[in-house]
C-alpha cells in the first residue's frame, strides 16, 4: 500500500461512521448506506492520489455519496419530490461540514443497530463495524471469538434490518430503556479500541476514544436520570485523561504505572468524578460501568503511582466479579490483588484462569503472569511469558513492548 492509500484509508477510517449515519438517514438502510461509503471510498482512492486530498475530506466523501444515494433511490422510483430534496442536499455549494448534528445522527444509528430485533452479539458487532468502523477481525478479537462468526453476524443483522423496515431513529422512552444495556456496551467497546487498538501499527486509535466519549455524552443528555449511563461516563472520561501520557514521543507505549501524571487531562478527570458523583447519587454505584470509573477514579486521585490505593481497587474488582463475572475482571483483578498483597496473591488467582478457553489466545493473560513472575524472581519463566504474549499480540507496538521486557529481564 503506497503513502496516499495509507493516507486515504487512515481518513476514510475516521469518517466512514459519519458517513454511514447520514447515508442511513436518507436510505433508512443501514447495509446500503454503507455499501455507499465503500463506494466512495473507491472514488477518492481512484482521484485523491493525483488531485490531492481535499480540504475538507470528510465533506467531500459525504457528497460523494450522496449523489450515489440518490442514483440509488431514483432507481428504486421513490416520489419526484423526495428526489429534489435530496439533490439539493448534495450538491456542492450547500455541502456541510459533515460534524454539523453529526451526533444526533451517530445516536439514531446506534440505537437502530441495537434494535432488539437482533441478537445482543448481533447489535454489538455491527454498531462497532457501523459506529466504530472497526474490521470483523478486531470485532472477533473484541470478543474472544472467530472472525467468520462476527462476519455472519454483521451480514445477517444487516439483512434483518433492512427485511424488517426499522426506522432510523432514537427510539421512544420504553423502547430505549429495553436497547440501553447493549447501547452502553457498544459503546463501551467502541472507546476500549480506541484505548488499547488490538490490532495494526497504532498503540491507540485517540479518534474512536472520542467518538465514544462524544455519544456517551449524548447518551446522558438523553437519559438524564440513568445511573448506568453516567457510569459509563465517568468511564470514559477518567480512562480517556490518560491518552497523552499513554505514548513517549516516538508514539511507543508507556503502561500506567510509568506514565507522567501531569501530562492527564484535568478537565476529564473532573468531568468524570462529576459524573461518577452524579451516578452514586442515582443510586448506581454498585453498576457494572460505575464499579469500573471507581476503579479509574484511584487512579485519577493518585498524584503518582505509589499513592494508588490498591487495596480499594482490589477490593472493587472483587465487587464487580460479584455483578459481571468475566475471566477478564478476574485478570484485572489479580493485577490489584499483586499490587496490595504481593505477586503471590496474584498469581495464585492467575493460576486458576489458565485452563479458561476464553483466555487461551488472550495476550495479557501471559503478560500479567510474566510480571508477577519477575516480581518473585523467576525471570526465566517470566521472559517465556513475555515471549507467548508477544506471539499472541496482534498490535505491532504491543508486541514490541512485549519484546522490550523481555530483553530487560
Amino acid at each position: 500500500m503506497s503513502d496516499a492509500e495509507r493516507t486515504i484509508a487512515a481518513i476514510f477510517r475516521i469518517e466512514l461512521p459519519k458517513l454511514v449515519a447520514g447515508l442511513s438517514r436518507m436510505l433508512r438502510d443501514v447495509g446500503r448506506a454503507e455499501e455507499l461509503a465503500q463506494d466512495a471510498m473507491v472514488v477518492a482512492l481512484e482521484r485523491w492520489p493525483s488531485e490531492g486530498v481535499p480540504d475538507n475530506p470528510g465533506a467531500w466523501l459525504m457528497t460523494t455519496a450522496k449523489r450515489r444515494a440518490i442514483d440509488h433511490l431514483r432507481h428504486g422510483k421513490l416520489a419526484e419530490r423526495k428526489h429534489e430534496e435530496l439533490g439539493r442536499a448534495a450538491e456542492p455549494e450547500v455541502m456541510r461540514d459533515p460534524d454539523d448534528d453529526i451526533g444526533d445522527d451517530l445516536l439514531r444509528l446506534v440505537f437502530t443497530a441495537c434494535h432488539p430485533i437482533l441478537s445482543t452479539e448481533a447489535r454489538v458487532a455491527l454498531t462497532l463495524r457501523l459506529i466504530g468502523g472497526l474490521t470483523t477481525a478486531e470485532i472477533a478479537r473484541a470478543f474472544l471469538v472467530p472472525e467468520p462468526t462476527i462476519a455472519q453476524r454483521i451480514v445477517r443483522a444487516k439483512r434483518t434490518l433492512s427485511d424488517a423496515h426499522v426506522p432510523f431513529e432514537v427510539p421512544a422512552a420504553a423502547e430505549r430503556a429495553e436497547r440501553l444495556a447493549s447501547v452502553l456496551e457498544v459503546i463501551y467497546l467502541i472507546f476500549n479500541e480506541g484505548y488499547a487498538a488490538t490490532a495494526g501499527d497504532d498503540w491507540m486509535r485517540p479518534e474512536l476514544c472520542a467518538d465514544a466519549q462524544r455519544l456517551a455524552r449524548l447518551l446522558a443528555g438523553l437519559a438524564p436520570n440513568d445511573p448506568e449511563v453516567f457510569g459509563l461516563l465517568a468511564l470514559v472520561e477518567l480512562q480517556g485523561s490518560r491518552l497523552h501520557a499513554r505514548s513517549d514521543a516516538t508514539g511507543a507505549p508507556v503502561l500506567l504505572l510509568e506514565q507522567d501524571r501531569s501530562l492527564w487531562d484535568q478537565l476529564m478527570i473532573r468531568r468524570g468524578l462529576h459524573a461518577l458523583a452524579h451516578a452514586e447519587q442515582l443510586g448506581g454505584a454498585r453498576g457494572t460501568y460505575a464499579l469500573q470509573a471507581a476503579i479509574a477514579a484511584c487512579h485519577a486521585r493518585a498524584h503518582t503511582a505509589t499513592e494508588t490505593d490498591w487495596p480499594k481497587i482490589a477490593a472493587l474488582y472483587a465487587a464487580l466479579t460479584q455483578v459481571a463475572p468475566s475471566p477478564i475482571i478476574e485478570l484485572n483483578r489479580a493485577v490489584a490483588l499483586g499490587m496490595a498483597l504481593g505477586p503471590a496473591a496474584g498469581l495464585e488467582v492467575l493460576d486458576a484462569l489458565a485452563d479458561d478457553p476464553a483466555l487461551a489466545d488472550y495476550h495479557l493473560l501471559p503478560s500479567v503472569r510474566a510480571d508477577l513472575l519477575a516480581k518473585l524472581g523467576r525471570l526465566d519463566e517470566a521472559r517465556t511469558e513475555l515471549h507467548r504474549a508477544a506471539d499472541l499480540a496482534t498490535n505491532r507496538a504491543e508486541r514490541e513492548l512485549l519484546l522490550a521486557r523481555a530483553r530487560r529481564l
